[in-house]
């Protein structure tokens, strides 16, 4: 099934877009579509397991999703 995958910030520099579209088996977690990006050239750098929207509600890895979900990669926020 097919996801689109929206990147922020630091995310958005690993792949020079805004977002990408991302295949993965139906009825995978959160956690699979993580690491079938951190399979891809460039997304090395991508944590195990990154803060995640889902249909812009904050997710748990172990989160089912479906065909047209929206995946929102949430980038680390550092303040002082």
């Amino acid at each position: 099934m097919r996801l689109s995958v929206l990147l922020f910030a630091y995310y958005r520099e690993l792949v020079p877009a805004p977002s990408v579209e991302l295949e993965v088996r139906t009825g995978a977690t959160v956690r699979e579509a993580i690491a079938r990006l951190r399979e891809m050239p460039g997304w090395e750098g991508l944590p195990e397991e990154p803060t995640v929207a889902v249909n812009r509600e904050y997710s748990r890895p172990d989160q089912e999703l479906h065909a047209g979900d929206e995946l929102a990669l949430i980038p680390p926020v550092a303040g002082g």
